[in-house]
C-alpha cells in the first residue's frame, strides 16, 4: 500500500525548521535572521550564512556585557548606532539582548532617507517598539530633540571616513558610558599626509612612512586610529583595542572598546599636539585635538 503524506501547510517547513536549529539561539526572531541574509530564503543556515551567524555572535559577545552592565545599576539603557545603514547592528542587539526585557532603547542614526525608511517598516513588523530610526547627520543628532541628553552606549560599525570621528564627537557630547567603533575607510589623515608630502621631506626623516601611495594610505589609516583612542583617553577614557576577529571578510578588522572613567589620561591631548605636529598635520587639530 502507498504512504500517504501527511499534508503541510504552506511554508510549514520554513518557519519550524529554524526554531530547532542547534546553531541559532533560543527566541531568535526567524524572520529578521532572514531579512539580514543569516538565514536563507526556506530558513536554512548554508556554508556562507553560518559564517555570518558565526560573526553576527562573535560581535554580540563583546557588545553584551556592556549593556548589562549598564541595566545591572538599575537606570534604563539607550544605545545610539551611528552610520547605521540597513540597522544590522541595532537589530541583532535587540534582538538578542533587550527583546525580552522591559528596558532599552536603540537609535539607528542614518542619513539615507530610504534605509531609515526600511529600519522602521521592519520594526514595526518584528514588534521590537523600543527601536526608534533618524534620517539626521550625526552634527543634527546631537542636537535632535528627539534623542536624549545622555546616551549610554555609542556604537559606529564601519562608519566611513570621518563618520567615526563625528561618532566619538557625538559620544563625548553625550557623555557616553561606552563607545564602540570598528573604524572603515579613514581617508582623511592620509590626504593631508599626501598633500604635504613634499614640505615634510624637509621636516622630518619620519615621513619616509609616507613616501609611497601604499605606505600612505595604510599609515594614515593607522594614525587615524591611534588619535582617535588618544582623544578618548584625553576626555577620561579607558581604551580596550583588539581585533574583531571573525569578521574574515573584511580588511577593517580593528575594534575600540572605550569605558568612560572620569580619570583623563594626563598625557593624552599632548601627545597629540606633538603628533600632528611632527608629521606636518597641524590643519587637523581641530578634528582630533579638542
Amino acid at each position: 500500500m502507498a504512504k500517504t503524506k501527511s499534508a503541510k501547510a504552506p511554508g510549514a517547513a520554513a518557519d519550524t525548521r529554524p526554531a530547532v536549529h542547534p546553531d541559532l539561539r533560543p527566541g531568535q526572531s526567524i524572520e529578521l535572521l532572514k531579512e539580514l541574509h543569516i538565514l536563507t530564503r526556506d530558513g536554512q543556515l548554508n556554508q556562507d550564512s553560518r559564517r555570518k551567524l558565526k560573526q553576527v555572535y562573535h560581535l554580540y559577545q563583546f557588545i553584551e556585557p556592556l549593556l548589562a552592565e549598564v541595566l545591572a545599576d538599575g537606570g534604563d539603557l539607550t544605545l545610539a548606532d551611528h552610520g547605521a545603514g540597513k540597522s544590522y547592528l541595532g537589530f541583532i542587539l535587540y534582538d538578542l539582548f533587550l527583546k525580552a526585557k522591559d528596558a532599552g532603547t536603540i537609535y539607528g542614526i542614518e542619513t539615507r532617507k530610504e534605509l531609515v525608511a526600511h529600519s522602521r517598516e521592519l520594526a514595526a513588523r518584528l514588534d521590537f517598539p523600543r527601536m526608534k530610526f533618524l534620517d539626521v547627520s550625526v552634527e543634527e543628532s546631537t542636537a535632535s530633540a528627539e534623542i536624549p541628553d545622555r546616551i549610554d552606549v555609542v556604537t559606529a560599525l564601519h562608519a566611513c571616513n570621518t563618520a567615526t570621528d563625528d561618532a566619538i564627537q557625538f559620544a563625548l557630547a553625550k557623555r557616553a558610558r561606552f563607545v564602540v567603533l570598528v573604524p572603515c575607510c579613514q581617508a582623511e589623515v592620509a590626504s593631508v599626509l599626501r598633500k604635504n608630502k613634499n614640505a615634510s621631506f624637509g621636516l622630518t626623516p619620519l615621513s619616509e612612512i609616507w613616501r609611497h601611495p601604499i605606505h600612505t594610505r595604510e599609515f594614515g589609516s593607522q594614525l587615524t586610529n591611534v588619535l582617535r583612542c588618544l582623544q578618548l583617553e584625553a576626555h577620561g577614557y579607558q581604551l580596550t583595542v583588539t581585533e574583531l576577529v571573525g569578521w574574515e571578510h573584511s580588511m577593517k578588522n580593528e575594534l575600540i572598546i572605550a569605558r568612560r572613567t572620569d580619570a583623563p589620561r594626563k598625557n593624552a591631548l599632548e601627545r597629540i599636539e606633538k603628533i600632528l605636529d611632527e608629521l606636518n598635520l597641524a590643519e587637523l587639530r581641530s578634528r582630533f585635538a579638542c
